[in-house]
Parts: structure tokens; C-alpha cells; sequence
């Protein structure tokens, strides 16, 4: 009986241990890590502003984080570059650096932080309109995650198209040209 009440009492304490430790991470958070292992080539994952539409597209899964634009950016990014399957292309709206501080308090401060954060990275800038009809194209056939941030500035989306991480476009070309 002893036993029976010491291993009672341990998997009591393992398991309000394990309850409290998941109530640390956000849901959000959770939601990135579950879904990364099933994200591939030609799913995209975007970081939006506050006031990003919520689209109607059933390939389209949306999430308010009620956190700031940088640390999902920043977690975003460490999840895809500690995965082994997927690297990230990443698009920006060709706007912003028109969005102008009279007009977006914190607009320039928005464009040097995101910079220095994307600085390792290849940026795409394409009109917003244009990138968003990829989005819509593509959530008809593949899974688009978009996570609303906290922020307030316009145009300062980072919507990132993932791609295979262990086979390149380069060979992917030469693949084809033994083919044809």
C-alpha cells in the first residue's frame, strides 16, 4: 500500500509539473510547433499586423497571438531554421518604405528593426496585393498559417513561403534536364 502511495505521488507531482510547464508556452507557440513537422514546400507562414483580414479560405488557419510582431517573427524563424525539411523565402510588402512616420508612428524604427532581424535573410518586396493573391491561390491546394501580432504598423507583414531545405532549386533544374 505504501508503494501504491508513493508512485500515486509522483505521477501527481510529474503530472502538475507537466501542466504547469505547458501553461508557460503560449498557444500560439504550441500551434507552430505542432504544425511545423507537417509544413513543407509551398506552405506559407505569415506574420501579420493587427488589422490583417481574417480570410475565408478553407487552407487558411488564423491565430491572434497577443504578442509583439518581433518575438513571433523571431520564434517563427527558429522553428523553421532548427527544422531539417524546410527553409524560409521570405516576401515583404513593396509599400512600407513608403509608409511614412506623419502618417505610422514607428514606421522607420519598424523598417531598421526588421531589417537587422532579416539581415541574414533574401527579401523579396512585392505590392500587397500581388503577394496576397499568392497566399489565396495557394491555400486552394496547401495550409497557410497566419499568426496576428500586436502590431499597428501598415504593410509591415513578413509572409514567408517555405521551401525544401535539402533540395535547391539548382538541383531541382539539373533533375530536369537529365529528364527532358
Amino acid at each position: 500500500m505504501r508503494n501504491y502511495l508513493v508512485a500515486l505521488a509522483i505521477v501527481s507531482l510529474a503530472s502538475s509539473t507537466l501542466v504547469a510547464q505547458q501553461r508557460l508556452v503560449p498557444d500560439w507557440q504550441v500551434r507552430v510547433n505542432q504544425s511545423m513537422p507537417l509544413l513543407g514546400h509551398r506552405n506559407w507562414i505569415l506574420i501579420v499586423d493587427s488589422a490583417y483580414p481574417l480570410q475565408s479560405s478553407p487552407g487558411v488557419e488564423t491565430i491572434e497571438t497577443n504578442a509583439s510582431h518581433f518575438d513571433v517573427l523571431r520564434f517563427v524563424l527558429g522553428a523553421i531554421n532548427s527544422s531539417i525539411h524546410v527553409r524560409p523565402l521570405i516576401y515583404m510588402d513593396k509599400e512600407l518604405p513608403f509608409v511614412s512616420d506623419d502618417d505610422a508612428p514607428g514606421a522607420s524604427a519598424y523598417r531598421t528593426q526588421v531589417a537587422q532581424m532579416l539581415a541574414d535573410y533574401t527579401i523579396e518586396s512585392i505590392p500587397h496585393e500581388r503577394v496576397i493573391a499568392q497566399v489565396v491561390e495557394t491555400s486552394k491546394q496547401f495550409h497557410v498559417l497566419v499568426l496576428k501580432t500586436t502590431m499597428t504598423i501598415p504593410y509591415s507583414s513578413v509572409f514567408i513561403r517555405l521551401d525544401c531545405k535539402y533540395w535547391s532549386a539548382d538541383a531541382e533544374r539539373r533533375m530536369r534536364s537529365r529528364i527532358h
